[in-house]
């Protein structure tokens, strides 16, 4: 077993899965959301896009697409949040909005990270 493989593995998945549960809920519902939850989102994906920096394989490319697409929107639904808070008075739900649909395009570049990494798993040689 590839320790190395394992840990990554983790990390990806546990980028995609936080990601999903800050994504799923209502999408105007500001209550359906937890800022704690696009924290750790963020923090996770990070720490998965930099264990992704040492892969210099065209598959290590194309998952290190992926993790900084989904870190780069994120850190914008973040933004927005922060923004929106400080500046605007307030959540409504049309920013919320916005936040979620950020929060979507990170998943689906989540998703495609594990399919990519999986399909990879399933064809590497024993």
């Amino acid at each position: 077993m590839n320790l190395d493989k394992v840990i990554s593995g983790f990390f990806i998945i546990l980028a995609m899965t936080l990601n999903f549960g800050f994504f799923y809920g209502d999408i105007h519902s500001v209550e359906s959301h937890s800022k704690y939850e696009l924290f750790a989102a963020i923090v996770i994906n990070l720490i998965a896009t930099i264990l992704k920096l040492g892969d210099k394989t065209q598959l290590g490319s194309v998952l290190l697409a992926t993790s900084l697409v989904a870190d780069i929107q994120l850190i914008a639904a973040a933004v927005v949040w922060t923004v929106a808070v400080y500046s605007t008075g307030g959540l409504n739900p049309e920013i919320m909005a916005v936040i979620v649909s950020l929060s979507g395009g990170a998943l689906l570049a989540n998703l495609t990270s594990v399919a990519l990494y999986v399909g990879d798993t399933l064809k590497s040689k024993r």
